[in-house]
């Protein structure tokens, strides 16, 4: 190996040496706060896991306790949910219970407790607690929780409810005519939603002739 060849790697092995020093105890803080991260990471995955678990496991007794008729006990444990789906579901069905049970305005404290954040639940939510508020003789406040323009079915049959409750016949017959245009052709609720059109004075559109 010729001389030159020598003092170019010991060169060049210096220069390495000297970066290291330089930047050495960067480049160990670097690889540390990675080290960090991705276990700080895999424990908030872990925790979010059990969390998740956690909920089940507290929903499953409220369901449990729903079956059981078991209200009062059934309220404390759905209180106890973290708000989010389970927390959402568990208001679902413990409200159901409790209208069964005839409790119509604890399931109505129940809806409006309740703080759904997926955009479906809270549509479910806001069209039962409305229907229980039409029942309620609230109907001006139903009103305020459905808006004219859902293509949800059973929200716009609630707020047809609740116009046709107030005494506004053409309202609710439009918006009758709006749930029916968004039901399934041969459905149970259609046949009830042609009833309600009826009643406030329209007339359900018939179905187009198969050619």
């Amino acid at each position: 190996m010729a001389i030159d060849d020598l003092l170019d790697e010991h060169e060049q092995g210096e220069r390495v040496r000297t970066w290291l020093r330089e930047n050495g105890a960067g480049l160990i803080g670097g690889v540390l706060l990675g080290l960090v991260v991705i276990g700080g990471w895999q424990w908030w995955q872990r925790q979010r896991e059990q969390q998740r678990l956690h909920a089940g496991e507290q929903f499953q007794a409220v369901v449990d306790a729903v079956t059981a008729k078991q209200l009062k006990p059934a309220q404390q444990l759905a209180a106890k949910l973290p708000q989010g789906s389970y927390a959402t579901l568990a208001a679902l069905d413990l409200a159901k219970a409790q209208v069964d049970a005839g409790q119509r305005d604890a399931a109505i404290a129940t809806l409006r407790a309740a703080q759904p954040k997926d955009p479906a639940l809270a549509v479910v939510v806001s069209t039962r607690l409305a229907q229980l508020l039409v029942d309620a003789g609230k109907a001006h406040e139903a009103l305020s929780l459905l808006p004219s323009g859902s293509a949800d079915v059973a929200a716009q049959q609630v707020r047809g409810d609740a116009l046709f409750a107030l005494g506004q016949a053409n309202e609710a017959r439009a918006a009758y005519a709006q749930a029916l245009a968004h039901a399934d052709v041969g459905s149970p609720q259609r046949k009830l939603l042609e009833l309600k059109l009826s009643q406030v004075g329209g007339a359900p559109a018939q179905p187009e002739a198969k050619s």
